[in-house]
């Protein structure tokens, strides 16, 4: 029986062998094994190659880079791998040791990526490109990233009977890609992949614009943080001319709704040229990508919003926090003079661990971001409501009717006097905005209020500096920046 069945397998494996070969013979394809041989000047399969990983939010600035140098000779070419879906699991090596089989040329896979917030560029998922590398034959396989085939990164293999061309030619990639990239000067974020980081690229977000005068805050507290986001990478030159370290850590603490994220992008509006990475939510785990990223693309920022999410204190009993450490060693690993900023929102200062806000050079500077008062409450008001339709008294008076209220509370406060005034059929007036706010603040609307934040704690008020402070036994205050108010944990 065993005799039978050695014969069976043999001749069944016979039977693929000369299948493959029939169908080599008789696709009308090239063998991609041929034309490599022909190409490089030796046999394809006795020959090393030599790999190198890319970042898949990376991969289109590979594209361009392997087209400028391939581009600089005029016979290069760019020809396909043929075969189904069994080609999108072969790697250079399979195709030239013919694993599965001898493989056809077939047409390049394309694929369009995003390079900038309205525009795309076609790229090479899957090709071989063939071309001369100072003089020296190369055969370089370009593969995308695809997950739906166990395929979570991006690569790139390089065939050429000389090692040492090769090994230059992607010393000379990883130059290109360091020095160029599409990604410098914008605004993006990394998107959530459900196979893992290696998956995930990138998305491209329109940088806001809104200037200073639409950032309703206390006292000086925006000149503060500008000072130290803005001015710092206005005046880098002298800085590192003095030894001063421009790599900061800002923490921006306070109530739900009142102007941290809307701090964060004036700052994104006010840094023309600056590249942004912003990080919220699934995309948090990115952090340790998110920092080499800026570090390669300084001067950058690197926006973290609601640290909390990963960065609670670990006194808290929730057990180990792996993002944790990842968010202490992005921190940690840059150098001092790279010109990048970690920008860090939060709810809830008092749960953050203390190793992040309690260590100058992880937070330098930590500012609160109170409940506005009165005053604040009038600007915010006007701002919001359409020019000349409320007077300054029913303005006053709203202000005055909704103490504890945020800058989102405003906002809908406007929107509901406006759309009674639509449905009366009538223009709006101070009557609407009266009426408005007697409806929102009424015993019927607690839920509303309690979700646009109005009736907080009423720490806010027109004095309130948003100082940075951590109590006693917290961080020495850096040169020029204030302590104030006490986050709320006992050191």
């Amino acid at each position: 029986m065993d005799e039978k069945l050695g014969e069976f397998l043999s001749n069944f494996n016979r039977a693929i062998e000369l299948s493959r070969e029939h169908l080599a013979q008789n696709d009308g394809r090239e063998r991609i094994i041929d034309v490599l041989t022909e190409h490089i000047g030796v046999p394809a399969a006795e020959v090393p190659i030599v790999s190198q990983d890319v970042p898949v939010h990376r991969f289109a600035d590979l594209d361009i880079s392997m087209e400028k140098i391939a581009g600089r000779d005029p016979g290069a070419r760019l020809i396909g791998v043929g075969g189904g879906q069994q080609r999108q699991h072969q790697s250079l090596a399979d195709i030239v040791q013919e694993g599965y089989g001898p493989v056809g040329v077939g047409q390049p896979d394309f694929v369009n990526l995003a390079v900038g917030p309205d525009s795309t560029r076609e790229v090479v998922a899957l090709g071989l490109r063939l071309f001369a590398y100072e003089g020296v034959p190369l055969a370089v396989l370009q593969r995308a990233a695809n997950p739906q085939y166990g395929r979570s990164g991006a690569d790139v293999a390089v065939l050429g009977r000389n090692r040492e061309a090769a090994v230059g030619f992607l010393a000379e990639l990883q130059e290109e890609l360091r020095t160029n990239s599409i990604l410098r000067g914008q605004v993006v974020s990394f998107a959530f992949d459900p196979y893992g980081q290696q998956g995930a690229g990138v998305t491209f977000l329109a940088r806001p614009s809104l200037p200073a005068e639409e950032v309703i805050l206390p006292g000086e507290v925006l000149d503060r943080v500008r000072r130290h986001v803005l001015g710092i990478a206005a005046n880098r030159e002298v800085l590192r001319e003095h030894g001063q370290h421009l790599k900061r850590g800002v923490l921006l603490y306070g109530p739900p709704g009142t102007g941290k994220t809307h701090t964060v992008r004036h700052l994104l509006s006010a840094s023309e040229g600056t590249t942004a990475v912003l990080l919220a939510g699934n995309s948090l785990h990115m952090v340790g990508e998110a920092a080499r990223l800026a570090r390669a693309m300084a001067p950058s920022m690197v926006i973290l919003e609601d640290i909390d999410l990963v960065a609670e204190d670990r006194n808290m009993g929730h057990g180990p926090q792996p993002l944790l450490f990842e968010v202490l060693d992005a921190l940690d690993g840059l150098d001092a003079d790279a010109d990048v900023v970690f920008l860090m929102t939060t709810n809830r200062a008092e749960a953050l661990e203390r190793a992040l806000v309690q260590r100058p050079g992880r937070v330098d500077l930590a500012v609160r971001i109170p409940l506005p008062g009165v005053e604040n409450r009038v600007r915010l008001l006007e701002l919001y409501a359409p020019a000349g339709v409320f007077s300054d008294a029913a303005l006053q008076s709203a202000a005055e009717q909704s103490e504890g209220a945020t800058a989102s509370f405003a906002r809908e406060l406007v929107r509901r006097a406006v759309l009674r005034a639509v449905d009366a059929g009538e223009k709006p007036g101070d009557s609407h905005l009266a009426a408005a706010a007697e409806e929102l603040l009424g015993q019927g609307e607690a839920l509303t209020r309690s979700l646009l934040g109005a009736g907080g704690d009423g720490s806010g008020g027109d004095g309130d500096d948003g100082g940075a402070g951590f109590g006693p036994g917290g961080p020495d205050p850096q040169p020029g920046v204030s302590v104030g108010y006490t986050v709320g944990w006992t050191p």
